[in-house]
C-alpha cells in the first residue's frame, strides 16, 4: 500500500477521515430524468437539508454504450438501459449549468463519469474529484485514463469480492492515486438482508490505510447509521426532492426530510463512536455514589480483627477501601472503636 493514501482524502477543502464528520453525499444521479429545471430543484432541496455536496451522473450514451445495450434491461425498469440513459442524461451545456448552479450554492459538485468523453467533459468543468461506480470498478482501461488527471476518487465496490477489490487497490497504489472505497449492494432498492454491513469491517481490516464508506441503496437510513458506527467516513444515498417523480432510482431515494435526518443522525453517531474503553474523569461524580466501599456492619471493638462477620461492602464508593479491597483487609486489626455502618478508614486499622 502506498502511504500517500493514509486514511484521509480531500475533495476541494473538505477533508474526509475518521477524525472528521462523515461526508454525506446525496446522489441526484438521473432522478432529474433529463430536466435541468428538476435538477435545480433537487439541488435546492439538498441544500435546504444541509448537504455540502451533491453527486450527479455524467452520461454520453454513444460514448458509453454499444448498440447491444439496447437489448439489456436493468432490474428496476422495463426499458432498456440505452433508452433510460439517453432520456435521463444532460447534454454538456445543461450539465455545465448544473455544475455552476451547485457552485453558486457553495456546494461541492461530484459526478460519476461512465466514459472517456464524460471524464473529459468533467475535467473541462474543473471538477476536483471523480466518483467511480461499481460497474466501472473493474474497468481498468477507464480507471487508468482517469488517473492521468491526478484527482482523488471515491470508488464503489458492489458486485465485487474482496479479492477483486485488492486488484484495484494494488493498481491504484502503483499510480499513487488518492482514493476511498465504498461498500455497495447494487440492488435498487436493496433488501435489508443483503446490505452486509460486516463488509465495512472487512474492508477496513483488509485496507487499513484507506478511507471506507457505504453507498446505501436501501429505502431507509438504518444501514447508513450502522455503517458510520462501524467507521464509515462517507455515506452516499440516492436523493430526490420529492418521491412522486418518475425514474428507475426513485424507489431507492430519500427526500429532503430524510436527508436532513441522515446528516444530523450520522453526525451524532460520529460523536458517539469516538473514544476507547477506559476511565473517564467525567464519570468520577458517578463513581463516587455508584461504587462500593468496605464498611462495618456491626460495632467493632478496639483490637478486634476484621472478619466477614463485621465488615461488608456498601455504597458510596468514596471510602478508603474500595469493594475490591474487601478480601485484602480481612484479618486486619482495629486500633480504635469503629461504629456500625460506617466506612473503614486507613487510620482505623493496622
Amino acid at each position: 500500500m502506498n502511504n500517500a493514501n493514509l486514511t484521509k482524502i480531500k475533495i476541494e477543502n473538505r477533508l474526509i477521515s475518521l477524525n472528521h464528520k462523515p461526508l454525506i453525499v446525496p446522489e441526484m444521479g438521473i432522478n432529474h430524468n433529463g430536466s435541468l429545471e428538476i435538477a435545480f430543484k433537487i439541488v435546492d432541496a439538498a441544500k435546504r437539508a444541509g448537504a455540502e455536496i451533491i453527486k450527479h451522473q455524467t452520461h454520453i450514451p454513444e460514448d458509453e454504450m454499444s448498440i447491444e445495450a439496447k437489448k439489456i434491461k436493468p432490474g428496476n425498469s422495463n426499458k432498456n438501459i440505452y433508452e433510460i440513459i439517453s432520456k435521463a442524461s444532460l447534454n454538456a451545456e445543461d450539465e455545465f449549468k448544473l455544475f455552476n448552479y451547485i457552485k453558486k450554492k457553495k456546494m461541492i459538485f461530484l459526478s460519476t463519469p461512465f466514459s472517456r468523453g464524460a471524464v473529459d467533459r468533467l475535467t473541462k468543468f474543473g471538477v476536483n474529484a471523480f466518483k467511480i461506480g461499481s460497474g466501472e470498478m473493474n474497468n481498468f482501461p477507464l480507471i487508468d485514463y482517469i488517473t492521468k488527471f491526478n484527482k482523488p476518487m471515491i470508488i464503489s465496490t458492489g458486485m465485487h469480492s474482496t479479492e477483486n477489490v485488492r486488484k484495484l487497490v494494488d493498481f491504484l497504489s502503483k499510480k499513487k492515486t488518492k482514493f476511498a472505497l465504498m461498500h455497495t449492494t447494487n440492488l435498487y432498492p436493496t433488501p435489508n438482508k443483503l446490505v452486509r454491513l460486516n463488509s465495512i469491517t472487512e474492508l477496513k481490516k483488509n485496507f487499513p490505510d484507506l478511507v471506507i464508506g457505504l453507498s446505501d441503496h436501501t429505502r431507509t437510513n438504518h444501514s447508513s447509521l450502522g455503517a458510520v458506527a462501524l467507521g464509515a467516513c462517507i455515506i452516499e444515498k440516492h436523493f430526490v426532492d420529492k418521491k412522486d417523480r418518475k425514474g428507475p432510482d426513485i424507489r431507492a431515494s430519500i427526500d429532503e426530510k430524510e436527508l436532513k435526518h441522515l446528516i444530523k443522525d450520522c453526525n451524532i453517531i460520529f460523536l458517539q463512536r469516538e473514544g476507547k474503553k477506559n476511565l473517564l474523569k467525567e464519570e468520577q461524580i458517578t463513581r463516587n455514589f455508584a461504587f462500593a466501599s468496605v464498611v462495618s456492619i456491626k460495632k467493632i471493638e478496639k483490637g478486634e480483627k476484621l472478619s466477614k462477620a463485621n465488615i461488608w461492602v456498601k455504597r458510596p464508593g468514596n471510602g478508603d477501601f474500595s469493594a475490591n479491597n474487601y478480601w485484602k483487609i480481612l484479618g486486619k486489626q482495629a486500633i480504635k472503636k469503629i461504629k456500625k455502618n460506617i466506612q473503614i478508614r486507613k487510620r482505623d486499622i493496622k
